[in-house]
């Protein structure tokens, strides 16, 4: 392999050979001393002039080629204008790379901006001047608290915690534009801030709740008179002809079950309209659930479920008593419908390290694992047939899921076929009240 340092080294060695046999040829020990020195500053003169190039080549840029040299430094001086090469080639691709996301990002529908890690923004695409109101070059390193102040945003910034939140405001240049702001953290602790115009969808899901709310409450009255009318007609035909009283019994159940439906609709728009109390009361659990408990024994009737309940009385809840009774009862009224007669259900209220827990466990019938993750949407039902003759809606677990959101809480649900269910509602350990009372328990 060619070594330039070898070469080089002969090429000092011949230098001073050369002088130190001219030297001894002249007898002269000054000449000899000065033909060496001489040697060592043509040398020394060498470098310094390659250095020179070396310094010359640099300021001035790529636009020139390397320096013509020999040995040691023309190897530099190649080696050097590779890697620029390789260095230009490189920038070049980050370039390409870089416009592309640009573009990319440019043609996206949702504001897009870059945040630096101390919040600070860095980059925007064009949609978030609509959206944002950010101007070049006015806003680039503003702190975006500083150009969108509102406390959610700022909360959601210092939590840290982006993964499945998001935030909705109004937008800063247009307040009836409503954005769906997220996090999503890249690279260094970058950020990318990106904001959706959700007014449409906002339009939409109003325009739902103001419809459902607008015929339940229409539904209502006729359905009343309706159910009347139907009541005093089997009172009249309670002598007449068997299958006119089944007619009339099977119109008076769909009525009924109508007004179930009304009367669910108009909870889940309540739940949905209604702002959430900021003062919360104190509820009685525990006493609450005696009296849901004696009411799924009304409805168990027959089939004589085994109801169990284990509630601390001292665990009392800051909440809504309506609302909270329409969450426990639709759980507990639910394992009755579902659990074959004789059956067992078990009803707790108690306080873990985290939470407190209201826990609906029994041995019904069991849901398949592919259902689980739709039980709380509207009217969605496991077996139709079955939840329409025991009477269910397909909105109790809607109702159950709203109420939690309302309540700051989470619904869990483990569930096998043939080995029943077991439906946990988890609220958060500040909204739980102590009053020093011992835990009750009994069977029904």
């Amino acid at each position: 392999m060619f070594n330039p340092w070898a070469d080089e080294a002969w090429v000092v060695a011949a230098l001073l050979v050369a002088a130190l046999g001219t030297g001894l040829l002249l007898g002269q020990p000054v000449v000899l001393v000065l033909l060496l020195l001489l040697v060592v500053l043509a040398y020394l003169a060498w470098q310094l002039r390659n250095l020179r190039l070396l310094q010359r080549w640099l300021e001035e840029g790529r636009r020139f080629q390397p320096p013509e040299s020999v040995g040691v430094w023309g190897d530099v001086f190649q080696g050097i204008y590779r890697l620029q090469q390789r260095n230009r080639k490189r920038k070049r691709k980050l370039r390409k790379m870089l416009k592309r996301f640009q573009e990319a990002t440019e043609a996206l529908p949702d504001a897009t901006a870059v945040l630096t890690p101390d919040d600070e923004i860095e980059w925007w695409n064009p949609p978030a001047a609509g959206l944002l109101g950010l101007s070049y070059p006015r806003d680039i390193g503003q702190r975006i608290g500083n150009l969108i102040r509102h406390p959610d945003l700022s909360g959601y910034l210092r939590g840290g915690e982006y993964e499945g939140d998001a935030v909705e405001l109004s937008s800063p240049v247009d307040e009836h534009i409503r954005l769906s702001l997220r996090i999503v953290p890249y690279g260094k602790n970058y950020r990318l801030l990106i904001a959706r115009d959700i007014t449409r969808l906002q339009q939409l899901e109003q325009m739902r709740r103001d419809f459902v709310a607008n015929v339940s409450h229409e539904l209502r009255t006729p359905l009343t008179v309706v159910g009347g009318y139907l009541e005093t007609l089997e009172e009249e035909c309670g002598r007449g002809e068997p299958e006119l009283q089944k007619i009339i019994a099977t119109m008076r159940e769909q009525s009924e079950r109508m007004q179930r439906i009304v009367d669910d609709l108009l909870m889940l728009s309540r739940l949905e309209t209604e702002r959430v109390s900021e003062q919360p009361e104190p509820v009685n659990v525990a006493a609450m659930l005696a009296q849901v408990c004696e009411d799924a024994r009304r409805l168990s009737g027959p089939e004589h479920h085994q109801i169990r309940l284990e509630a601390d009385a001292g665990l009392w809840l800051r909440g809504n008593d309506q609302e909270l009774h329409s969450l426990f009862s639709n759980l507990v009224f639910n394992a009755v419908r579902y659990t074959p007669g004789g059956g067992e259900i078990t009803v707790k209220w108690f306080c873990d390290d985290s939470d407190a827990v209201f826990e609906v466990a029994d041995s019904g019938i069991g849901i398949a694992e592919h259902h689980l993750s739709r039980l709380t949407e509207r009217f969605y039902r496991v077996d139709t047939g079955r939840s329409r003759a025991r009477g269910g809606t397909g909105l109790g677990l809607a109702i159950v899921k709203h109420v939690l959101l309302r309540h700051g809480g989470r619904l869990e649900i483990d569930s096998r076929l043939d080995e029943g269910s077991t439906f946990r509602a988890r609220f958060p350990v500040a909204r739980v009240v102590r009053t020093g009372r011992e835990p009750t328990g009994g069977s029904l």
